[in-house]
């Protein structure tokens, strides 16, 4: 096994089942074109967060993600795209990231941050909406 191998296979043992498959096979990952709500953030991690949201009403109905951040990342967005489909704007917008670290069966401390990126974008999309319901961003925001 060469050295890249076990560093990776070391890094991931700290990772749930979840993070792992949620990581490696992401569902909702890519652009939406005309969304009805967009949110994009520059984490102080250095990783870039998109949430995408289609909506009936105030309901969502489709919801997508983008971000250039690896596992953790990947899977808190996954994880939560798949959660808010089918909730109204008010009930996603109480998604807490302990919501979503739960749901992926938990997440290293160092990689917590990635929760907060994640729901915090989806945060800025929904004021994006309630703000004017713009497809385009409103700006990009640092946390």
């Amino acid at each position: 096994m060469s050295d890249h191998t076990e560093t990776v296979e070391q890094g991931r043992m700290s990772y749930s089942a979840k993070v792992i498959a949620e990581s490696s096979n992401p569902s909702n990952m890519g652009p939406m074109s005309e969304p009805d709500a967009h949110g994009i953030i520059h984490g102080c991690c250095g990783d870039t967060m998109e949430i995408f949201l289609r909506l009936d009403g105030d309901r969502i109905e489709e919801a997508t993600f983008m971000t250039d951040g690896r596992e953790s990342a990947i899977a808190c967005a996954s994880m939560l795209t798949k959660t808010v489909r089918g909730l109204s704007l008010g009930e996603a917008g109480k998604i807490r990231p302990e919501d979503v670290i739960s749901a992926l069966d938990g997440l290293p401390e160092a990689k917590v941050h990635c929760a907060n990126l994640t729901v915090n974008t989806l945060r800025q999309a929904i004021d994006n909406w309630h703000a004017g319901g713009s497809k385009e961003p409103f700006g990009k925001l640092v946390y």
